[in-house]
């Protein structure tokens, strides 16, 4: 589990295929990690790398630099992470850790794309359309996961096609996540509600 709120924003620097090369073959990855990120990091740890949790396959705490595995379904899934560049990073959840975001599984429910990102008063406002089958989960003032960070939906419109959400992103979040690189076109991972999903579960079976 995870909160939704970055630890720290890392890099991913090197990329490898694994036999094969093909798309049906996963990759590691390499990722540079901000200094004191894996202090506390054991072989096996799950990380949050831009919203999706992986395992930590191997580390260097000293260097800073850890490795995950990940598969070819999971790229098919995701955006960011078959490419290097800067990503979100939260390590998981200690039942001791204050719950400052919101329940999240780490788990990408699918990909949203940037509609608009413009700056709106001392902030910036970001709209993201997404699938209809994920907008069915979104309410005003509800929580979604954009790329790792858990933020405050401020709108919801419905479309034939799409729904479309609106977030403001104040500037402590600008600076210190992926999200001000954010441009229109952008694809980004996108996790809905844990508590929306089951609550759906639970409406259907009835």
């Amino acid at each position: 589990m995870f909160t939704g709120i970055v630890g720290g924003v890392g890099r991913i620097v090197r990329i490898e295929e694994f036999d094969g090369g093909s798309s049906q073959h996963g990759k590691r990855l390499a990722i540079e990690a901000p200094p004191g990120f894996l202090d506390d990091v054991a072989l096996g740890d799950s990380i949050s790398i831009a919203g999706a949790c992986m395992t930590v396959t191997s580390f260097d705490a000293g260097a800073a630099r850890f490795s995950i595995d990940i598969s070819a379904e999971s790229l098919s899934k995701t955006a960011g992470l078959d490419r290097p560049g800067p990503v979100n990073l939260e390590k998981a959840l200690r039942a001791s850790d204050r719950l400052g975001g919101h329940l999240v599984s780490g788990h990408v429910d699918g990909l949203g794309r940037v509609v608009r990102f413009e700056p709106f008063g001392e902030s910036w406002r970001l709209a993201i359309a997404m699938p209809r089958e994920l907008g069915r989960f979104m309410a005003v003032k509800g929580s979604i996961v954009v790329d790792g960070t858990s933020l405050t939906v401020n709108r919801v419109e419905d479309g034939t096609d799409a729904t479309e959400v609106e977030i403001n992103l104040i500037p402590h979040t600008l600076a210190t996540t992926t999200l001000g690189s954010l441009e229109a076109g952008r694809a980004v991972n996108l996790e809905i509600d844990l508590i929306a999903r089951y609550v759906e579960r639970l409406l259907a079976a009835r």
